[in-house]
């Protein structure tokens, strides 16, 4: 895997496994990770993983590297009110950026060039730069409003990935529904994966 950066940004919508998932395999990909996570991101870790980030940057980076079970983590932290990160900056190295999950007010701020904190302003940049910005939205149903920004999106150049499991590889757990989004956001990122079953391996048994 390159050394392009590469930005993962956890925001407030439900599903923040799949954030926290992706960032695992992609470190275990071997590369960096840099790392924004919403104060609703918090919130919404801690009260569907149990996972508690704690109350600075200091805790978070600690209790994080703790969780991906690594010691020295590539892991890079960055303070969502931290307007001064490189990652603010199109002059800094080109990037990619994934918002899993991508909650419906990110999304509409991104669409409309708000940029109010790190996650907006980095996603801004990532557009501007014509880097490869993927939006996973976590969100049923869905309104006119939401439609539309994310078609805005779409537009831009931007990937709009749902976090939609697919059924057709059978999964026997929820892992294997979360590694299937995770899989697919992989696979826009041009990263090689085995994370779920592709068509052509599946037994065509019941596929009538």
């Amino acid at each position: 895997m390159d050394k392009k950066v590469i930005v993962v940004a956890i925001t407030g919508a439900s599903g923040s496994i799949y954030g926290l998932r992706l960032a695992d395999e992609l470190l275990k990909k071997g590369g960096d990770v840099n790392l924004i996570i919403s104060p609703n991101g918090f919130l919404v870790i801690k009260h569907e993983t149990g996972l508690n980030l704690g109350k600075n940057r200091k805790d978070a980076i600690t209790t994080l590297n703790r969780y991906f079970k690594r010691s020295e983590s590539r892991l890079k932290y960055h303070p969502y009110d931290n307007l001064l990160s490189p990652l603010a900056s199109g002059s800094s190295s080109k990037k990619d950026m994934i918002i899993c999950p991508c909650s419906m007010g990110t999304l509409a701020r991104i669409a409309c060039g708000v940029s109010g904190n790190l996650i907006e302003r980095t996603a801004d940049v990532v557009l501007k730069e014509k880097g490869n910005l993927i939006l996973v939205p976590r969100e049923t149903p869905l309104n006119q409003i939401h439609l539309e920004n994310m078609l805005k999106l779409c537009k831009m150049g931007a990937h709009i990935i749902p976090a939609m499991p697919g059924f057709y590889h059978k999964p026997c757990s929820v892992d294997d529904m979360i590694n299937f989004v995770v899989g697919k956001i992989l696979d826009a990122m041009g990263i090689e994966n085995n994370l779920y079953k592709r068509w052509g391996k599946v037994s065509s048994r019941g596929n009538s």
